[in-house]
């Protein structure tokens, strides 16, 4: 409306101010002045306002018309009126507004209302404060201005009626005046009334704006209002706004720490764990930008956290909460002072000296450069020198309690240790935390260093050793420590080059892993650290004493890596790469197992001189007679060795090494790695043996419990225990001598047997996790045959790898579903299907090896057949398929017909077998899928097994095999390249004995192969209609006609329309289906009379006749039958009914034909009488769920 007014709104310097007054009787002018508000009432919105200049000056007239309107029936009457009262109170300055806001009260009483007149009447006082407002006289009248407000106070309550709009014209009425003008006054009660101890009427302009919010007065208000307002949010898990508001105030004002202490910490921590104690965990979270670093340390050092503390080890609810809200303090500060004091105060809130942040926390990976390197060296002195009376320590409520055993402080130290290492090695791990090289590498130097040497004398070339231990390292830490560095070296083995500096960017188009911005290898630097190290004698000392076999080893490593380097630069070679970097490897592991170590640097240094023989050497060996295995070989059985050791860093390594050394890869090489993976044999023998084993220990466990039976039953008789018939029963009993003894020989007996169910017990568990290694060790192997594949997929060794890898997934098949065995067998059928079968690569080069390719292809295909497993089978056939791509070659575009080495015939013969198996045996293990992928990819010999294809068309031994023979058909039918590759005149036959296939097919099939055999007779009547072949198609056409003889395929689905799109090939179209409801209609009343009346009782019901059997004839007997089933059913409405009349006496019969009429009557007036409650309910359901 304010705006309706506003728009319309007429200037009153833009016409007369004052219309022309003629009239002295004024009558006349009244009369026409009547018209003039009838205008005003109408509902046009566009109003022409200029009517107020005709109106007369009878102005109180005119005020008092129009304020009687404001509470007028209809709305645009209101609105009308009101906005001419505006315009008239506007234009007349001599008129009041008070005495018009008085004629507006005295008017529209909202006290002498009636409850008809009450939506009307708080109308008219609204729109009458409106045209007050809009008379733009408002603000000049601050008392009428002080009324109005408290009238729409008042309104305010009828919200049934006028909703918000008393309180927005309140808000537009205020936002044109100043508030201290009217505020005050118009809420002085309401104030008064609400705060009446604390606000005082006296002492509200001196609180407001003046005087701060938190202090010692109003806290003990604001932890009410904080805790209402922590279980208002109870389930929306958020932080409530009025909490922040005061964070904010509180700093705003210097009282933070008051509000801290006082209101969270003495207010809010002291109600039981649950929403106040959330609302100050996200209060502490979304406080932690807003503070100094004072503030940060006085927050951090405090209750709070050690509340927090122990939430985490016994809840972690507002955990990743938490995490959110610390990592976006850090993702926003810019201050590396403020970053690295959160940073410490989450790390030394401990728990027994373990702190309960994790040792890999993403929120590091904001954090300053600087501030990241000021908290590692934090962290160094930490782990030597441990201060852990500065860490915020806190117990749980069972270590209170004592229900928890306490620990002591030299072990709270190794805790501490514990947590340090993992975090400095998550520093290194984490590539999304910015660091540099020099960074990374002394904390590198400082795990290897404290994992393997101990500090004899502090020295400044070894900037390790001038941090002095305050407690010794313990041999648990130390293994800690060394497996953490083993970890770091598996990181840094991956680690891409770091950025930031000048050298860097010469590496990013050749980017390596493992590597530094000058081109030397991480573990290269570690090493030449370690040899530094062990040439120290007088600072350091190695945890491990190093012997002459352990130092003549790594001398020699140490020397094979240099010369290595050395014709790396001269001509780079990928092998050299492999094996410098198996050196160093297995050369740092001397320090954690310097025997295994030693062994495999032997053999490593053997494979490389005879890797670097050469060829001359290598051909006067040859012709010496000496076998001796290729140094590729060696490598590989080196590698295996190294997978059977469970490190991750080992595992990477050699499916690195192996990657590069895949170039020499020999044919015994790949059989070893293949004979590893492959354990057809020993898998089956395995299997059986665990048959027997299994079968062997169930004997035993019943000979063992016949044995205990027997020795049990000889301690008995041996202590005169045992009761036998002989036994007299006056016999004394057993002295306790005798029950002594008779005790110490059963427990003998029953430990004895424990004992031998025990170790049968760790056999078996024995067994069992080697059984589990041994998959494991299968499973990385699969490493290096994923590589072999990735990398050489085009060797000709890839043809031997066929049969073992299916081998391998057929034994996996018939094996045990641990959840071992099934990754290992999904990701052996994955490796086979996407990286063999399915490669851009292949073998190319098959000169000579065309029979063996052609008896393996047989052999594959004939495999198949023989399955039990469809699923088998598949891989099978798919690696037949593998085998005709590689003796086909690369396919030319010029000769579509060119099989390259493959003999077409033979070929041909092999899969025609195989699809006359699939279409004669009932279970096959062959699907219809796989040839149709044959189809697809090979045209040439789907051209040869088409004939074989519409021939079991019908003559599959099942439907299931004649629907996919005619899905055979219908894919080559629709192969462009089988169609340039059949004649004209070929085709053309085909056609022909396709469609006498097709109509010598049983109407009475099943609906599969129906559906099938319809899709490919639209497809050949659609070919020979497009191609205008001279097929007779007659005989298909009565066939398809018969299928619908009886009208059964005039109905709407997948069967029905294929049919229907093949008869409208032939120019028959779907007849429409005429719904006939008279029929339906007469039909019911047919029926309709053969219902029983209710009210009346069977014949053989009736008391008289129910001992006389009666004999029923025609329509009497159907009807009589009919009159008890329906008795049956109804039985149990009128159960009661009979019950009443079986106690009636005497006169039953009579009574009962009397009966009938008035049942009639009665039952007749039943069923309208349950319909009107069913629709009672109904309604009163609905009015219900409405309600």
């Amino acid at each position: 409306y304010t705006s309706l007014v506003k728009a319309s709104m007429v200037d009153p310097d833009s016409g007369p101010v004052r219309p022309a007054v003629a009239d002295a009787g004024r009558v006349l002018k009244r009369s026409r002045a009547a018209g003039l508000f009838w205008e005003i009432a109408k509902p046009e919105k566009k109003r022409d306002f200029r009517l107020v200049e005709r109106l007369s000056d009878e102005l109180q007239y005119v005020v008092k018309r129009l304020v009687n309107g404001l509470s007028h029936a209809r709305e645009h009457a209101r609105t009308g009126y009101s906005a001419t009262l505006a315009q008239v109170l506007s234009v007349f300055d001599e008129l009041p507004l008070k005495s018009t806001l008085d004629q507006i009260k005295e008017k529209h009483d909202l006290q002498t209302a009636n409850k008809k007149q009450i939506r009307n009447v708080a109308f008219g006082n609204f729109f009458g404060v409106l045209a007050l407002s809009q008379s733009t006289r408002l603000h000049k009248e601050p008392q009428v201005l002080l009324e109005c407000i408290m009238l729409l106070q008042t309104l305010s309550q009828y919200r049934e009626h006028l909703r918000e709009l008393p309180r927005k014209t309140m808000v537009d009425i205020l936002s044109e005046v100043s508030v201290e003008e009217v505020l005050f006054k118009a809420l002085q009660t309401d104030l008064t009334s609400s705060f009446p101890s604390i606000h005082q009427p006296a002492k509200l302009k001196k609180l407001v704006g003046t005087a701060s919010v938190i202090n010692k007065n109003t806290l003990p208000r604001l932890v009410q209002v904080l805790k209402t307002a922590a279980r208002s949010v109870k389930k929306e898990n958020v932080l409530p706004p009025v909490a922040l508001d005061l964070l904010q105030m509180s700093l705003r004002e210097d009282s933070f720490e008051l509000f801290w202490k006082e209101a969270v910490i003495s207010g809010l921590l002291l109600d039981p764990a649950g929403p106040c104690h959330y609302l100050v965990f996200r209060l502490f979270g979304a406080a932690l930008p807003m503070l100094s670093v004072s503030q940060l340390k006085f927050v951090l050092s405090g209750e709070v956290m050690r509340r927090y503390g122990e939430h985490v080890l016994s809840a972690q609810v507002i955990l990743p909460e938490m995490d959110v809200l610390v990592n976006s303090f850090m993702q926003s500060c810019k201050e590396p002072e403020k970053q690295l004091t959160v940073v410490l105060a989450f790390t030394q809130l401990t728990n027994q000296g373990y702190p309960v942040v994790p040792s890999f926390w993403k929120v590091l990976e904001h954090m300053n450069p600087t501030a990241l390197k000021t908290y590692v060296e934090w962290l160094k002195e930490a782990f030597c020198r441990p201060q852990l009376d500065k860490c915020l320590e806190f117990s749980t409520r069972k270590q209170r309690e004592g229900q928890e055993t306490a620990v002591k402080p030299q072990s709270s130290v190794f805790r501490f240790r514990k947590w340090i290492i993992p975090r400095l090695t998550s520093i290194v791990d984490n590539q999304q935390i910015k660091k540099d090289e020099e960074l990374v590498m002394s904390i590198a130097r400082f795990i290897f260093f404290h994992a393997f040497f101990n500090t004899k004398k502090a020295t400044a070339s070894i900037p390790e050793t001038q941090r002095s231990l305050s407690e010794p390292i313990d041999q648990n830490t130390r293994t800690v420590i060394s497996n953490s560095f083993i970890s770091l070296l598996q990181h840094l083995n991956v680690l891409p080059v770091l950025e930031g500096s000048a050298e860097a960017g010469a590496l990013d188009k050749r980017r390596t892993l493992g590597v530094m911005t000058d081109g030397s290898m991480w573990v290269y630097r570690l090493v030449e650290y370690a040899d530094m190290l062990l040439k120290q004698n007088k600072y350091v000392q190695s945890v491990h004493t190093f012997t002459e076999e352990h130092t003549e080893a790594w001398e020699s490593m140490l020397q094979s890596v240099e010369a290595l380097m050395k014709k790396t630069k001269k001509s780079p070679a990928p092998q050299h790469t492999a094996f410098q970097h198996l050196f160093l490897i297995i050369g740092i592991q001397i320090f954690k197992t310097p025997e295994d170590s030693v062994e495999l640097l032997k053999d490593l240094q053997s494979c490389m001189e005879k890797a670097q023989a050469k060829k001359s050497k290598k051909k006067k060996k040859e012709t010496d007679g000496e076998q001796e295995p290729h140094w590729v070989e060696v490598v590989v059985e080196i590698l295996l060795s190294l997978l059977s050791q469970p490190s991750r860093l080992i595992r990477s390594v050699c499916k690195t090494a192996f990657g590069r050394l895949c170039p020499h890869l020999t044919q015994p090489a790949l059989t070893a790695i293949l004979d590893d993976e492959d354990e057809s044999g020993s898998s089956s023998d395995d299997d059986e043996d665990d048959d027997e084993e299994d079968d062997v220990m169930e004997e035993e466990q019943e000979e063992v419990d016949q044995n205990f039976r027997l020795e049990l039953m000889k301690v008995l008789q041996g202590q005169n225990a045992l009761a036998t018939e002989e036994d007299n029963s006056n016999d004394e009993e057993m002295d306790d001598e005798a029950m002594l003894n008779l005790d110490k020989s059963l427990a003998t007996l029953f430990s004895e047997q424990k004992k031998k169910l025990q170790a049968k017990k760790d056999e078996r568990e024995r067994l069992r996790k080697e059984k589990t290694l041994v998959r494991d060790f299968k499973i990385k192997v699969l490493d290096l045959v994923e590589v072999f594949l990735v990398k050489q997929g085009s060797s000709a060794l890839v043809l031997g790898m066929v049969e073992p890898l299916l081998s391998v997934i057929e034994n996996g098949m018939s094996s045990d579903s641990e959840q071992q065995e099934v990754d290992f067998l999904r990701r052996t059928a994955d490796i086979f299907r996407n990286q063999l079968c399915r490669g851009k690569q292949y073998c190319r080069d098959v000169e000579g090896r065309e029979a063996e390719l052609h008896e393996m292809l047989e052999r594959l295909i004939g495999r198949a057949q023989k399955l039990h497993e469809s699923s088998v089978a598949l891989y099978y056939f798919s690696a037949a398929l593998y085998v005709v791509k590689v003796l086909r070659g690369v396919k030319k575009e010029t000769d579509e017909r060119s099989m390259g080495k493959a003999d077409v015939e033979r070929v041909t013969r092999s899969f025609r077998d195989a699809l006359t198996s699939f279409m004669t045996r009932r279970k096959s293990p062959l699907t219809g899928d796989m040839f149709i992928d044959l189809f697809n990819r090979f045209p040439v010999l789907c051209v040869h097994l088409l004939d074989t294809a519409v021939e079991n068309i019908t003559a599959g031994v099942r439907e299931h095999q004649q629907g996919q023979a005619c899905v055979m058909v219908l894919r080559a039918l629709q192969c462009k390249d089988v169609k340039q590759l059949i004649p004209a005149a070929q085709f053309t036959q085909l056609c022909l004995k396709i469609a006498q296939q097709l109509s010598q097919s049983k109407n009475k099939a099943v609906h599969e192969k129906t559906v099938k055999g319809l899709e490919l007779c639209h497809c050949l009547v659609k070919t020979i209609h497009t191609q205008k072949l001279e097929v007779n198609l007659d005989a298909l056409q009565n066939s398809l006609n018969s299928m619908n003889a009886d009208g059964s395929l005039q109905k709407t689905g997948k069967l029905e329309d294929t049919y229907w799109s093949v008869m409208n090939l032939f120019g028959i179209q779907k007849p429409k289906v005429e719904k006939v409801k008279e029929v339906a209609e007469e039909q019911m009343e047919q029926e309709a009379p053969k219902k029983k009346k209710k009210g009346f009782l069977p014949e053989t019901k009736k008391r008289k006749n129910r001992k006389k059997p009666q004999v029923l004839e025609g329509k009497d007997a159907a009807v009589a039958t009919e009159a008890v089933n329906e008795g049956g059913v109804e039985g149990g409405k009128k159960k009661k009914k009979k019950r009443k009349n079986k106690k009636r006496k005497g006169g039953g019969g009579v009574e009962a034909q009397d009966q009938p009429p008035v049942k009639k009557a009665k039952t007749a007036d039943q069923p309208s009488q349950s319909k009107k409650k069913k629709k009672q309910k109904q309604a009163g359901g609905s009015q219900a769920s409405t309600e």
